[in-house]
């Protein structure tokens, strides 16, 4: 696909590309640069966009027990048993 640059630089982003994207008037967009030369083009999704993407399925934890896991974690020790 082409897309043509004007003189203040923008171009429209091809039918097949924002459908494939899911994009939408007002999206975001962010370019990655590789070192090769390419670029790759994809929708900027907000943090709430994440949301279940990893799920926890043991028992509920303490902040007390979070805190102590970060920071056995940071000091590269395992993490404390855990607690039942």
């Amino acid at each position: 696909m082409d897309s043509t640059l004007t003189a203040k630089g923008q171009t429209t982003i091809p039918k097949a590309v924002r459908e494939r994207l899911g994009l939408k008037p007002g999206d975001k967009v962010k370019y990655l640069l590789h070192a090769d030369g390419t670029v790759a083009l994809l929708p900027k999704l907000p943090a709430s966009a994440l949301r279940g993407v990893s799920r926890y399925h043991g028992p509920p934890v303490s902040l007390e027990q979070m805190d102590e896991a970060i920071a056995a974690g940071a000091a590269g020790e395992p993490p404390p048993p855990k607690r039942t």
